[in-house]
């Protein structure tokens, strides 16, 4: 379900009127997710959990979404279908049950978390420019990466559009003769936005693994396979979206 007006949920909860329930959040008595809230915030009725004063609403949900993580294998595109006939996502979550879709991309040659889900207003938050939830990447390049290099992508490259790359956070995890294995933090998703940064500076990439997604890591699911998040997991994701999307946090992540 899309984000509500607290009030709005709560009036139409019968818990109280909607003014009632403006009066109680202006008093600090409301909190969604166990955070204070204020007028004007908003809440996903399907997941968030709002109290007042300490006592939990209980939310009646009219529909209940579902919410994946596939271990994308390399050799898979991240699309609905293909008109050539190449292997897809979709392939993988035959079992689901129901309709899916991926929440971002990776491409053909890449592999790892990819997250799938049949709530589009959730897709849209984490995919929304504004959201900037972090994501992990495992990186590995040849030649051996120079601490030039690195500087460099670290603090944001011109692409071959001529857009510049907002600063990442990059960590060396193998260093070795003729290949350098780094592990990447991105808030932002241009197309194939590691491989061109690497080519910007004169790296190839020959593996890319995404490990994580803001708060959610893939584990040790086995590639092919895709499990259920667990409720504070979408929880997770979405607080992480929305601190994000502020500008406080924006300023910070640049830092």
């Amino acid at each position: 379900m899309a984000q509500q007006r607290i009030q709005k949920v709560l009036s139409d909860q019968g818990v109280c009127s909607r003014r009632a329930a403006e009066r109680l959040i202006e008093e600090g008595r409301v909190k969604v997710n166990g955070h204070p809230v204020t007028l004007g915030d908003k809440m996903d009725p399907d997941f968030d959990k709002v109290s007042i004063d300490g006592k939990n609403v209980r939310v009646v949900r009219k529909r209940q979404y579902i919410y994946i993580m596939l271990h994308k294998p390399r050799g898979y595109i991240t699309t609905a279908s293909d008109e050539h006939g190449r292997k897809t996502v979709m392939d993988l979550v035959q079992g689901v049950g129901r309709r899916v879709y991926p929440v971002g991309r990776l491409d053909k040659d890449s592999e790892g978390l990819l997250l799938m889900t049949d709530d589009g207003a959730f897709a849209n938050l984490l995919t929304h420019p504004s959201g900037g939830v972090g994501k992990l990447y495992r990186v590995t390049v040849r030649p051996r990466a120079t601490e030039e290099q690195i500087v460099k992508m670290a603090s944001g490259v011109v692409l071959d559009d001529g857009v510049k790359t907002a600063p990442a956070v990059i960590h060396v995890a193998t260093d070795e003769p003729g290949r350098t294995v780094l592990e990447i933090t991105l808030h932002e998703g241009r197309n194939r936005q590691i491989r061109r940064m690497c080519e910007a500076v004169g790296l190839e990439v020959i593996r890319l693994k995404r490990s994580a997604e803001g708060p959610v890591k893939l584990g040790m699911l086995p590639p092919g396979e895709w499990r259920e998040l667990k409720r504070s997991e979408v929880t997770a994701l979405r607080n992480a979206a929305a601190r994000a999307s502020r500008p406080a946090d924006r300023r910070n992540q640049d830092d």
